[in-house]
């Protein structure tokens, strides 16, 4: 340990870089631009994961979305072409025969055209279920969302999302207790909610109970589509082949035909995306601990250069007295030393980056990649690799110093 204070084996280290400037800036910029290189890809991956979490983090990502359709084939003497529409009893069949499922929820939409004041605006109106908060929580700025009660009594009672109160209120304006009109009938406000942008647009409109939504827009028992989702490690997949089975017997659908009933399958696209990201994070460290490796290697190289050069000084030394493990030890230290130099720059400078890319694509609704950084602990893990790697990559120069004969170093030229 004394060794690694002494003064005079850093001068000699000093000495050693100053000659050779230029190739040891080269060597230093390689072992930086590793780490620096798995940094930045660490962060942008974690970056790419946390925008995805904020997009679909209180979603009931293990869903299946399915709505009525028109036949392609004849089937039990209808015709090609049959309209399909989905029944609550549909809903409930689903939820009742097919294994494995958590929750279905009915819904229905139609077009609004929304009054308040002198402020208007056309949208989508959601007739649901108070189930639906528990697949697709909403983030409820004030107020509730719908409830039994509302359900119960038909109550003409809605929750809009921040979109929908940016166009039709001012700024500070409390819309609790307020009322606005949808096609010419009256609703009171009871909820407003922070809306999720998936795909680019934002999800929901103005939500009203489903009750309510079947009787102004006389739906009957009509539905617009269902939402399945299923119990957690159960596969989705198999739930809406099962689902739609179930639904071609129901609505006496032949048993290949496709068109009949059409679904975004939620679960199995999110199950895509998840895998992306775990691929791109095993070929950042991939990409990353080969460009480390490549540049400790090049340390190696230079000392090994160094050593050459020094061939006749060794030999003084070694004639000297100098024993075989302080020579050794004076490499290694001057190996290991240049690639804690270079893996701090590389943290440093990776670091920076980042902060660039937060300020720039890691904030408000469009943001790309949201808070890119990385664990202090991945952090310390990889320095302390390329410590590991810098010192095994040293020994191999100061094995080469300490086998050559003392008397050999000398005659050297």
């Amino acid at each position: 340990m004394k060794f690694i204070f002494d003064r005079d084996t850093w001068q000699e280290i000093y000495g050693s870089i100053r000659k050779n400037k230029l190739r040891t800036g080269i060597t230093i910029i390689g072992v930086m631009w590793g780490i620096f290189l798995l940094v930045v890809l660490l962060g942008a991956a974690r970056g790419m994961e946390n925008n995805f979490n904020k997009m679909f983090g209180d979603f009931a990502t293990n869903s299946v979305f399915i709505w009525g359709q028109s036949t392609s084939k004849p089937f039990k003497g209808f015709q090609e072409g049959k309209r399909i529409r989905l029944k609550i009893s549909d809903a409930n069949y689903v939820r009742s025969e097919i294994k494995g499922i958590e929750f279905v929820v009915p819904r229905n939409q139609s077009q609004g055209f929304v009054v308040n004041k002198f402020k208007s605006l056309t949208t989508g109106v959601y007739g649901d279920f108070p189930l639906l908060d528990k697949v697709q929580k909403k983030n409820l700025v004030y107020g509730r969302f719908i409830n039994e009660n509302d359900i119960k009594e038909k109550k003409k009672v809605c929750v809009i999302n921040d979109d929908i109160y940016k166009q039709l209120f001012d700024k500070g304006e409390y819309p609790i207790g307020t009322y606005i009109k949808i096609n010419d009938i009256n609703y009171l406000i009871i909820g407003h909610y922070k809306n999720k942008r998936m795909g680019g647009g934002p999800q929901g409109g103005i939500h009203i109970p489903f009750t309510t939504f079947q009787q102004v827009y006389n739906q009957g028992e009509n539905i617009g589509w269902i939402m399945v989702t299923a119990k957690p490690n159960v596969n989705i997949v198999q739930v809406e082949a099962d689902a739609k089975l179930l639904l071609n017997n129901l609505h006496k659908v032949h048993p290949k035909d496709g068109r009949a009933f059409g679904s975004f399958n939620l679960g199995d696209r999110i199950k895509k995306i998840t895998g992306f990201l775990t691929g791109m994070q095993f070929l950042t460290w991939f990409v990353g601990i080969a460009t480390l490796i490549a540049g400790v290697f090049a340390i190696g190289n230079i000392l090994l250069i160094t050593v050459k050069e020094r061939t006749k000084e060794i030999g003084i030394r070694r004639a000297l007295g100098a024993k075989p493990g302080e020579i050794r030890r004076q490499i290694v230290l001057e190996s290991v030393f240049l690639t804690m130099i270079a893996g701090a720059l590389g943290i440093i400078f990776g670091g920076f980056v980042l902060m660039i890319i937060d300020t720039m694509w890691g904030h408000g609704e469009g943001a790309a990649l949201v808070n890119p950084t990385v664990n202090i602990p991945v952090i310390l893990i990889a320095f302390i690799t390329l410590i590991v790697l810098g010192t095994l990559i040293g020994l191999i120069p100061a094995q080469i110093a300490v086998s050559v004969r003392p008397i050999e170093a000398l005659r050297d030229e």
